[in-house]
């Protein structure tokens, strides 16, 4: 029998018939989705299990009740942590991913009607009403989950809003649906996370064959809206952005973009401090030497966006020629590993010890009934703590967060880099600071190196692409289409100006994230006034753009050797230059496959520029803005 909200749902066919004749949990509020999360159980510890066909019953998860929300740690060390190749496409559309049927042997019709059968099965599914990419720009979707898979419904709804059960309007038609089918992972897939997009042109369905919701709560829904902007023109860029006011009350905004694990959440974060309160600039790998600084006066910080800027037509509304962006995830979820101890991060500390409400919280060591501590991370074996540490925090619950569309004065992107030495040469020579003219923050951003010791995804070498925008993993669709709209955004919004800076090395420095902060506290300060031809020196690997003669703030200037790091001892030009070999070597390789018939010509151009090794007067004069 039908029920009466289920009746404000425009459902396909083939989706009404697995929700008819079965009790269905649309949830009402997030204390609910907590109780939904121990599925009703009154003990402090619920086990998430599954009878799996010739596998017996199979252990996915457990979840923990503890005083500041619920604790959920996977069986499986593998599911602890996002496969970056879990995303398959099952429709006849254009792709550049995977397809099911070459990877697999075979069309996903017969598993998809397998999930459809599972999920009728269940005595019970939740299902959770969202706006996916927000509510005034975003597009109806649903999550359809077994009960005992709460935990799930609850993370997914701190990372996308959900439409509370009185509130569901009538006429509701998702475009995007997420049908959870854990199960089906061993027995289709050999225990590997795996989502599978299919694109139909009714819906956008999200098929996720795991528990984790890294790949399908939160990256599936931005490879919907990476879909969606393909077909009508727009982006939803990985980045996280910041609103600073200087302690003499200018305001900057600032957006910081990269592959995982490039330093989006840190840009939101205080720069940390030695306990005697001065910043580590950095630290010498073979000296130990410190190199330390007494910055008194930092930026007041309005979060913006933690990973997922929306940047809709609708938003770009006056002639400012700067990028435009709004927010569009509901909550972020924030990786802990650099909280080693407790004081690591005050804020975030406090937030989650004692929330507004309770939390989800990923791969911690949460006890029964004690608050979940976000330095105690679950061991993936003894002595090893698990990497990828989460919390989902509904963004809301942070103080002085801005909600309002906002224009970007400048674009960041950032890359973990490793180690490099004069003995040991590796990319990690970018220095603390670079100025990049449009057409390279527009290859960086094609490229988008994932980079050293990322602790985000599992697998992959020290220098790997994660593709167009550092959102290709995500995206469903073509390469080439995302490239010429990131090229044709860039192109139009020309009053945005773009840098470059590193995270973890600096040739033999250890930095950790430290050239982000100190970029910030500099331009927020300093504005995209243009600098004077004087002021900076062209990088001796063309793909750097251009380093400044000096950076100050608040009276401490840089170390030229962290912004020139041929000039360290330990590293010098030949070691630079092996470095910059590498680096090049890695663009062309990575460039050739945009040379299609479909790119830009511009961005022929400017990759044929790389391809013939050319100069940084020559990445300048394509799009000269500086």
């Amino acid at each position: 029998m039908k029920t009466e909200i289920r009746n404000k749902l425009i459902l396909t066919s083939e989706v009404e018939n697995i929700l008819v004749d079965k009790k269905l949990i649309f949830p009402e509020s997030r204390m609910e989705l907590q109780e939904l999360a121990m599925c009703g159980s009154k003990e402090d510890v619920f086990v998430v299990e599954y009878d799996v066909e010739n596998h017996g019953k199979i252990v996915e998860a457990t979840v923990t009740r503890c005083k500041n929300g619920v604790s959920v740690n996977y069986e499986d060390i593998y599911m602890r942590r996002r496969d970056p190749d879990c995303l398959v496409v099952a429709d006849e559309q254009d792709t550049d991913k995977a397809k099911y049927f070459e990877r697999y042997g075979e069309d996903f019709t017969d598993l998809r009607q397998q999930t459809f059968n599972w999920l009728k099965n269940q005595e019970t599914l939740i299902i959770v009403p969202f706006m996916a990419g927000g509510v005034n720009l975003g597009f109806p979707a649903l999550l359809i989950a077994p009960e005992n898979a709460g935990f799930f419904a609850a993370g997914l709804a701190d990372l996308q809003g959900f439409i509370p059960k009185s509130q569901i309007p009538d006429d509701f038609k998702p475009v995007a649906i997420i049908f959870l089918a854990p199960t089906f992972r061993h027995t289709h897939f050999k225990g590997e996370q795996v989502v599978v997009h299919n694109r139909t042109e009714e819906v956008h369905e999200l098929f996720s064959f795991n528990l984790y919701p890294g790949p399908s709560a939160k990256k599936g829904v931005y490879g919907f809206l990476l879909h969606i902007g393909e077909i009508q023109g727009w982006l939803t860029l990985h980045g996280a952005s910041v609103k600073l006011t200087t302690p003499y009350d200018n305001e900057f905004v600032m957006m910081h973009e990269g592959a995982s694990g490039s330093g989006k959440s840190e840009i939101l974060e205080e720069v940390r401090r030695e306990s005697d309160g001065r910043v580590c600039l950095g630290q010498n790998i073979v000296t130990k030497e410190k190199i330390l600084a007494s910055i008194a006066d930092t930026c007041d910080l309005q979060p913006i966006t933690d990973d997922m800027a929306l940047c809709h037509p609708l938003l770009q509304t006056d002639n400012s020629n700067k990028l435009v962006i709004t927010d569009a995830e509901y909550g972020w979820f924030l990786r802990l590993d650099q909280v080693k101890e407790y004081g690591s991060d005050p804020n975030l500390e406090k937030l989650t010890i004692h929330p507004p409400e309770p939390l989800v919280f990923f791969n911690l060591d949460g006890k029964p009934n004690a608050t979940c501590l976000l330095w105690e991370h679950t061991m993936d074996s003894p002595g090893v703590p698990c990497p990828n540490p989460r919390v989902v925090v509904p963004r809301h619950f942070f103080k002085n967060v801005i909600t309002e569309p906002v224009q970007v004065d400048l674009r960041s992107f950032g890359v973990r880099t490793p180690p490099s030495t004069n003995e040991n040469p590796n990319y990690g020579i970018i220095g603390y600071l670079h100025i990049l003219p449009p057409a390279l923050a527009w290859l960086w951003r094609l490229v988008a190196p994932r980079g050293h010791n990322n602790p985000s995804i599992i697998g992959g070498t020290s220098l790997s692409s994660e593709g167009v925008g550092s959102f290709w993993p995500f995206a469903t669709g073509k390469m080439v289409t995302q490239a010429n709209l990131l090229l044709d955004q860039i192109v139009n919004t020309q009053s945005t100006r773009y840098i470059l800076v590193p995270n973890q090395y600096v040739g033999s420095y250890k930095v950790g994230f430290m050239p982000e902060w100190i970029a910030r506290e500099y331009f927020a300060r300093r504005g995209t006034a243009k600098f004077k031809p004087e002021h900076l020196q062209p990088a001796l690997c063309p793909l750097l753009g251009y380093v400044p003669e000096h950076v100050k703030i608040s009276g401490v200037n840089l170390p030229p050797y962290l912004l020139n790091v041929d000039k360290q001892h330990y590293v010098g030009q030949e070691g630079y230059l092996k470095g910059a070999e590498i680096l090049t070597g890695f663009f062309k390789q990575e460039l050739e496959q945009f040379l299609v018939p479909e790119l830009h010509p511009l961005g022929r151009q400017i990759i044929e520029t790389v391809m013939n090794d050319g100069t940084i007067d020559d990445f300048y004069a394509a799009i000269p803005k500086l």
